[in-house]
């Protein structure tokens, strides 16, 4: 459209400082919607130390120290921070901070704004081992047989922590994160059996904990209610070989190329570097604690009112996705979520398409909504082929 002056008159040189004018202002504006779009590249890296009064069977009273692994951008937009909580074998900082780009979760949060933690639970890692755990005997008859010329007897023969000591574990570094952060309420983000860990926790400490995403949660209407009813005798400890890792993850693959071996390499590397008793056992482990889960049944998930975001891969061959399912028609929260994922299994975080599940993570931790919604089921898609 041609400009004028005041006089009527047709001024060129106007016209095109104007049409100068608006191209830079909607450039800038590009530059801004842009950069503030964009993940921030600047983060950095810590570990803390908090140190608990152990409830775990294995110490007997003593004290544990939780090694907590920290990711964050350099000048976080999120106030919340956000605490990851393993499963049963895989350590934090190994499931969590995977050193491949593009397969951290921390790091994807991190980018996003906010301050990340990743603490492993009390016999994991690199926090305070039972000592229990040095002996190989306690493990099952099975896998000793699997890493060890002989059998031998198990000299302890019971839960060397349970879900109370992990739940008074997470509280720990709950109270930790609050005080430093000068928060009242922390993100949670589990994995497997962080599942019972965290929304457990949550459950219990509805005040501490503002929302939570977790991926697999192990579910089980039928679990015990008490310590009491719970599994708590029987094997101390269980182990995984590379062979094991492997086997476990190939048999829940069912898409093309679902994962990258170079991840999987990574993450084994890592697996025996935060186990450095287990990597000279037989073939080289991974040593993790029995774990009896208790305290966490269908009235405890119906009484849950934390906003709770699940994530399942429907070829996961851990835990089955109709347990997902379970928990979220169980759920009391106002604001849930599930969000399903194909070609995707236990490993999600790990997998090619790993893309939906942070983003979906970032996006409830962000505002307790995804796509907008605050509650509804959700079936991502994926690129990759069935096999």
């Amino acid at each position: 459209m041609n400009r004028h002056n005041s006089n009527g008159v047709y001024s060129p040189m106007k016209t095109n400082q104007n049409k100068l004018m608006a191209a830079t202002a909607l450039l800038l504006l590009g530059i801004a919607a842009a950069q503030a779009a964009q993940p921030l590249t600047s983060l950095q890296r810590g570990v803390d130390e908090v140190l608990v009064k152990s409830t775990a069977p294995g110490l007997n009273g003593g004290t544990a120290r939780l090694y907590v692994r920290q990711v964050s951008a350099v000048k976080p937009k999120e106030k919340i921070p956000v605490l990851f909580v393993h499963g049963a074998g895989t350590p934090a900082e190994v499931a969590f901070d995977v050193p491949v780009a593009g397969y951290s979760w921390m790091e994807y949060l991190a980018e996003h704004g906010f301050t990340t933690y990743a603490t492993d639970m009390t016999g994991y890692g690199r926090s305070t081992r039972p000592p229990q755990m040095g002996d190989r005997c306690n493990l099952s008859t099975e896998q000793q047989q699997q890493e060890f010329p002989d059998v031998c007897a198990a000299t302890y023969a019971s839960a060397l922590t349970t879900m109370a000591s992990d739940w008074d574990d997470i509280d720990a570094v709950v109270e930790f994160l609050r005080k430093k952060h000068k928060v009242s309420k922390v993100n949670l983000v589990g994995w497997s059996q962080g599942g019972p860990r965290t929304a457990g926790y949550a459950a219990l400490h509805p005040d501490k904990v503002s929302a939570v995403v977790i991926l697999a949660p192990a579910y089980n209407r039928q679990a015990a209610a008490t310590e009491a009813e719970a599994p708590i005798a029987g094997v101390a400890l269980t182990k995984q070989s590379q062979q094991d890792f492997l086997k476990q993850w190939e048999g829940q693959t069912g898409c093309v190329n679902q994962y990258d071996p170079t991840v999987a390499a990574a993450v084994w590397k890592d697996m025996l570097e935060s186990d450095p008793v287990g990597a000279k056992w037989g073939t080289g482990v991974r040593r993790a604690p029995r774990v009896p889960t208790f305290g966490w049944t269908p009235t405890q998930v119906a009484a849950t009112r934390t906003p709770i975001m699940l994530v399942t891969g429907l070829t996961d061959g851990q835990v089955n996705p109709e347990r997902v399912r379970e928990m979220y028609a169980d759920l009391g929260a106002s604001k849930k979520v599930l969000i399903e994922l194909p070609c995707a299994s236990h490993n999600a975080m790990w997998e090619h398409g790993n893309e939906r599940l942070f983003d979906a993570s970032y996006q409830w931790l962000h505002a307790t909504r995804y796509q907008g919604k605050t509650t509804g089921k959700f079936v991502l898609e994926s690129e990759l082929a069935k096999k």
